[in-house]
């Protein structure tokens, strides 16, 4: 039997969690669906700008993801001790993004007077948003809940979107969690929707290649941090563990980029149209300088 969510989730164990929902029956309901002739791509971009927006509002970084037309991945990083040092206006501030708040929390930003009758209260309030701004729940919740809301009202349709909720399986140890980013990032081509990870849209791997060529060509300050070459609505790669260890993923941008190359090109019987090698190596592909 399926094992209870909070049974599944430890952040004692692990921060990162891969999670995956499908749409209901498996239908192309974020791509071009076959049965119906309709096309729902513009779905994979709202998902994915949804997905960044509720990253930088919860206190959950997103590693990897990769939108698909009948499913979608997210490899999140779960940041607890942030959300619970924050302070109880950021909480309130945070949260009156993603939902309306209540009166009482409406007039604490405003800064009008809070009673003292009204101060229990108002503390149990911040404190059950607290935890929900970093529980994957909420997180998946929202994001599930607006992408089948505005779906259903664009078909006109009433019922469910997505086929049951969504799954979640702790990635345990560094290892790990390179090889399941790798996994996301190279589900387009494993299912025959691209040849190369640069040209895979709605994932990652994209976003991050394409926001370091655009700063590489934007700049001749090769001396620059870093994490100027790295998309600031994804979790970074902060090169190798070190102390004190920043937050990050403890790898080499160029490294991974390599890893997910040499993964792509290994023949698998069991999947379709992997790369064969007949492209030049990621780096060269990319015409990233050896300097920057």
């Amino acid at each position: 039997m399926p094992r209870p969510r909070k049974q599944q989730i430890s952040l004692d164990a692990t921060p990162f969690y891969h999670c995956i929902s499908r749409c209901v029956r498996r239908a192309f309901l974020c791509g071009n669906d076959p049965s119906t002739g309709r096309s729902h791509e513009h779905r994979r971009q709202q998902l994915e700008d949804n997905a960044l927006r509720l990253a930088s509002i919860f206190y959950i970084d997103i590693a990897a993801f990769a939108v698909l037309s009948n499913h979608y991945h997210l490899v999140l990083h779960i940041n607890r001790k942030p959300c619970l040092d924050a302070t109880p206006r950021s909480i309130v501030a945070r949260w009156h993004q993603l939902f309306g708040g209540t009166p009482l929390s409406q007039r604490y930003l405003d800064d009008e007077p809070i009673d003292a009758h009204e101060r229990g209260p108002l503390n149990t309030l911040i404190e059950t948003w607290r935890k929900r701004l970093h529980s994957i729940n909420w997180f998946m919740r929202v994001l599930n809940e607006t992408t089948a809301r505005n779906a259903n009202k664009e078909d006109d349709y009433t019922g469910h979107f997505w086929e049951s909720r969504f799954k979640c399986q702790a990635v345990l140890d560094e290892p790990a969690v390179l090889s399941c980013m790798a996994y996301v990032d190279l589900n387009p081509i494993r299912a025959a929707m691209t040849e190369t990870p640069e040209q895979s849209d709605h994932t990652s791997i994209k976003l991050r290649i394409q926001h370091w060529k655009d700063k590489a060509a934007s700049t001749n300050n090769i001396e620059q941090s870093t994490d100027d070459f790295q998309p600031p609505n994804l979790l970074k790669f902060v090169g190798d563990p070190r102390q004190p260890m920043p937050e990050g993923i403890p790898f080499n941008l160029t490294d991974y980029l390599e890893l997910v190359e040499r993964t792509c090109r290994q023949i698998r019987d069991d999947k379709r149209d992997v790369n064969d090698g007949t492209f030049p190596p990621i780096l060269e592909r990319l015409t990233i300088s050896p300097k920057h």
